[in-house]
């Protein structure tokens, strides 16, 4: 990986083709945590084995009923045909597009991203020849929906059980936090952020995930997740509190959170500053996500002494009771955290 850097410049120039690009729907943007995401969840899509390190393209290698006879070997081939084509940089855009959009129709698709020589750095080629345009700001709609559909394959590896150890040993996440440090509110960062929020939510959306968790805490994802909740678009807010949630629900995280009072009062600040923003927006499914993170922190017995002083008003009164009126596991969440602060629940 370290020549990418080296010639970074010339394949940026090789990399500049012209042609719109579809924008990926909202069901398909990668790692919300109401599911949706990843390629390598089960699906009903084939399964693309490996031997030697080269593709087998046969239809034999197809699960039952997902597609048949001749159909299913041309298929399956054209997944191969476009491995092939991230390789060349005058065929890639189009593969990036056609890969991002089929990716959960192969269970292992992570497998044969990562396996075959040569499409990691591809796919890392793609993300640096962006860094320029970061600063100062002049991503284009086109750039940022190329670069995300490279982002979206990167999600697919990041998200299967064989290849999601392998992703965080190379470090790969760290490719991305410089996209989840810009503060541009142009739609193409907008999009940018979120998607690449995608992927750093497919690697904490699994249960036992304290290596995903320990790379988190050492390489300083929360301010950047705290800085998207505070000031992002609201579909990159919902996913930045996904991943500090998760952080939080880790015992690690939640002991890294609350070990110095300005760590804690760093994420308290920004949980605070989100109530008053729902009091507003009458965002539920943010609301959801807040609540549990305070209800995470008041495990933690010196953070529940400074929630005592520093919970927000509108938590402890009947503010949100008409959001809330349907939703039973929130309001008993809510209902938890105040009896853990030792407050009354005053009456609807």
């Amino acid at each position: 990986m370290g020549g990418i850097d080296r010639h970074h410049h010339h394949h940026h120039q090789q990399q500049q083709q012209q042609g719109q690009q579809g924008n990926l729907s909202r069901s398909e943007t990668p790692g919300l945590p109401n599911g949706g995401a990843g390629g390598g969840q089960p699906g009903q899509g084939g399964k693309l084995l490996l031997q030697g390190g080269l593709p087998l393209a046969t239809s034999s290698l197809i699960q039952p009923g997902s597609v048949h006879g001749a159909q299913a070997q041309s298929e399956n081939e054209k997944v191969y045909y476009l491995i092939v084509d991230l390789m060349n940089p005058q065929t890639r855009e189009a593969a990036l597009l056609e890969l991002s959009k089929k990716r959960e129709q192969w269970d292992d698709l992570a497998l044969v991203l990562w396996h075959s020589f040569g499409v990691m750095s591809a796919l890392l080629q793609e993300i640096v020849s962006v860094y320029p345009l970061l600063a100062p700001p002049s991503l284009t709609a086109h750039a940022s929906n190329r670069v995300c559909n490279a982002l979206a394959l990167l999600q697919c590896v990041a998200s299967h059980n064989d290849t999601r150890s392998l992703f965080l040993s190379a470090h790969i996440p760290l490719f991305l936090y410089p996209f989840l440090n810009t503060t541009s509110k142009t739609r193409p960062f907008e999009y940018l952020r979120l998607t690449s929020l995608g992927v750093i939510g497919a690697l904490v959306k699994q249960n036992d995930n304290s290596d995903v968790i320990n790379f988190l805490l050492s390489t300083e994802i929360i301010p950047l997740c705290l800085r998207i909740m505070e000031t992002g678009s609201e579909l990159s807010k919902t996913v930045a509190i996904f991943i500090v949630q998760k952080i939080l629900l880790d015992e690690v995280g939640l002991g890294y959170i609350c070990q110095t009072y300005e760590r804690f009062y760093a994420v308290g600040t920004v949980l605070s500053n989100m109530v008053q923003q729902l009091v507003e927006t009458q965002a539920v499914r943010l609301l959801k996500h807040v609540v549990r993170c305070y209800l995470r922190l008041s495990d933690n017995l010196r953070a529940r002494e400074a929630l005592r002083a520093c919970l927000p008003e509108p938590l402890r009164d009947a503010t949100f009771s008409p959001l809330l009126k349907g939703d039973m596991v929130t309001k008993r969440c809510l209902a938890t955290l105040l009896l853990n602060l030792s407050d009354r629940v005053e009456p609807n």
